[in-house]
């Protein structure tokens, strides 16, 4: 019997420990050892960004979503790693973060996907010389305010690789400010019930065309860090030749699948595997000139039939890409932000530093470029407050850049902080310079039961 029980307690200890062939004197993973600690993880997970979320909620009337980038920066070595860090690495161990990644691009690629659908393009028509005026303020701004701050951040020892050009500095420090939190920015858009109005509407859109610039001023940067010009040319081109494709004949094509939908009077199987392939290909797509899959998601979004096939398509689909699937994009991140990395009063400075011009060079020139446009002046703020929010595509783009050799450590984690700091302050800030006086005209009506409810 004792025999019987040490084997039982052995087994269940043994769980989560490699069980596949040794490669070089290590055991390394089995395809079962994956299965086990992806369930583990999905569910830790889910644990984290709801408690987390709820707490957010109920004690800093932060939106969910900011809950949830919370939980993942909670999960990873920043907090669960520092203080247990056998217990994080037996639960996200390396050897598992693979699966993990494709699970996350899933999950956001097809959130992005659902927040296209309901893009309302008659306010952008409406709005196309604001949310143009918008967009070109929220690039235009950061990479000038990077060609100033960049020749100082230079003269500091390891924040950029060695021998790293001024130009090539500059450009990576304009794309990480002009970066907006787009996934972020849709879910607190959906949150606070703005997605069908003209504010969300024009932030979505002008959040949409500075990500994608910024992701294509990145692919110019990793084109002289030997990847060669061909991807900086695929991704640009391919880039502008599939969106104006797109705009052209895409709602044309895809029409069929709405008059099938509003023939049957709900959406069938069929419908919804025609549309998830189709998704699946646009983000494969964007994700293999070099822009990313999120957008390829948005932009087929964008175009797909509206009435009862989106209300069908978001009743099916949306609430398992909210809750199971988008959870492990944020957790992703987590796993790779480091927040002990500033750790001098010189270095905080610096830090402090960056995110006083990130702060101006978004916030500011959005509010500036919004009311040149006609914007009246609590829109403009709002949207300001809205844009200058990075998140996890800040981490995402800053990654890249610590992988290939851009910047160093240090730098990175400077920029890891003001992504949170940009996105924790978005919500209260738009509540003071928006929320509270929409609220009090009724604009705003809906908030409350979303947020109960999300």
């Amino acid at each position: 019997m004792l025999d019987l029980l040490d084997n039982a307690w052995f087994a269940l200890t043994d769980v989560l420990n490699p069980h596949g062939p040794a490669v070089n004197a290590v055991k390394s993973y089995s395809p079962a050892d994956f299965s086990v600690h992806f369930f583990l993880q999905l569910a830790v997970i889910i644990l984290a960004c709801r408690v987390v979320g709820w707490l957010g909620q109920k004690f800093l009337k932060q939106p969910q979503v900011v809950g949830e980038m919370i939980a993942g920066v909670v999960l990873g070595p920043s907090l669960l790693g520092l203080f247990f860090p056998d217990l994080q690495n037996a639960i996200f161990p390396k050897e598992t973060r693979n699966v993990l990644y494709v699970g996350a691009q899933l999950g956001v690629g097809l959130y992005m996907f659902m927040v296209g659908l309901t893009l309302r393009l008659d306010h952008f028509q409406s709005k196309a010389k604001s949310a143009a005026t918008v967009s070109a303020a929220g690039i235009a701004a950061p990479f000038l305010l990077a060609t100033l701050i960049t020749p100082l951040l230079l003269g500091v020892p390891g924040l950029f690789a060695p021998g790293i050009s001024q130009g090539n500095a500059t450009l990576f420090m304009g794309a990480c400010i002009a970066l907006t939190a787009f996934p972020m920015l849709a879910r607190i858009i959906n949150e606070r019930g703005l997605a069908n109005s003209s504010l969300g509407t024009l932030t979505l859109t002008a959040g949409a065309f500075d990500d994608a610039a910024s992701w294509c001023v990145l692919a110019l940067v990793l084109a002289t860090f030997g990847s060669g010009p061909g991807v900086a040319v695929i991704a640009i081109v391919g880039a502008v030749l599939y969106t104006g494709f797109m705009i052209l004949f895409g709602r044309k094509l895809l029409a069929p699948l709405g008059r099938a939908v509003e023939a049957r009077g709900e959406m069938s199987t069929q419908v919804l595997a025609i549309t998830m392939l189709l998704f699946c290909l646009s983000a494969f797509l964007m994700d293999a000139i070099g822009i990313h899959a999120i957008f390829g998601g948005f932009l087929i979004g964008v175009c797909m039939p509206r009435g009862l096939f989106v209300e069908e398509l978001k009743r099916k689909v949306e609430p398992l890409a909210v809750v199971l699937l988008l959870p492990m994009f944020f957790t992703y991140s987590g796993l790779n932000t480091r927040m002990d990395m500033v750790n001098s009063v010189s270095l905080l400075l610096i830090a402090a530093g960056i995110l006083a011009v990130s702060v101006l060079a978004k916030f500011g020139a959005c509010w500036a470029a919004a009311r040149l446009s006609g914007e009246d002046n609590r829109t403009a703020l709002g949207i300001g407050a809205l844009m200058n929010s990075r998140g996890l595509m800040e981490l995402i783009i800053i990654n890249i850049g610590l992988q290939k050799g851009i910047i160093g450590p240090t730098l990175f984690s400077m920029l890891v902080l003001m992504a949170i700091i940009t996105t924790v302050m978005a919500t209260p800030l738009f509540e003071v310079v928006y929320g509270k006086k929409a609220r009090e005209t009724g604009e705003l009506d809906a908030i409350d039961h979303k947020l109960a409810t999300a």
